[in-house]
């Protein structure tokens, strides 16, 4: 968002403080124009010619900058599966747990998914709640853990 003296064009479109088409103007007017009335001159868009600027009240300015920087820094959480058996061993579950860690310190979610084999979804369920519970201080548990026909599974996001 391009505001006052950062726009460069000659000439802008303004847009008055009630949305009133003023037209295309000559930027220093529009300028004075912001300077007299005490608001800022906020432009939206560079793609067109002239570009089309507006009136906004100083304050509103500063938050619409605020919001569109929180919004370009918003990013796309991905979801990483890693997948076990109930009976796995000791120092696999450790290797499993420390990537889940690098995971979600990396501000993505990790999607547990136990692979289960007849009778063994209460340990499976088991497995998911302590590696929940050692994960917290990186994480914390999206849903609960879900058991359902050949597999349990829990997702568990990012502490912000």
């Amino acid at each position: 968002m391009w505001m006052n003296e950062k726009i460069k064009a000659s000439e802008v479109e303004l847009t008055g403080l009630n949305g009133e088409d003023i037209g295309i103007v000559p930027t220093r007017e529009a300028l004075a124009m912001a300077r007299k009335l005490k608001v800022d001159l906020v432009c939206t868009s560079l793609m067109s010619s002239p570009p089309p600027c507006r009136l906004v009240a100083a304050a509103d300015a500063k938050k619409e900058a605020q919001a569109a920087k929180a919004k370009s820094s918003d990013r796309v959480v991905k979801v990483k599966e890693i997948r076990l058996t109930p009976n796995i061993e000791e120092h696999d579950l450790d290797t499993k747990k420390q990537q889940a860690a690098r995971i979600l310190q990396a501000g993505n979610a990790v999607m547990l998914v136990v692979r289960v084999q007849g009778k063994e979804g209460a340990a499976a369920k088991v497995l998911l709640e302590d590696l929940v519970r050692e994960l917290k201080e990186w994480g914390r548990a999206k849903t609960g853990i879900q058991v359902s026909g050949k597999q349990a599974a829990v997702q568990i996001d990012p502490v912000a």
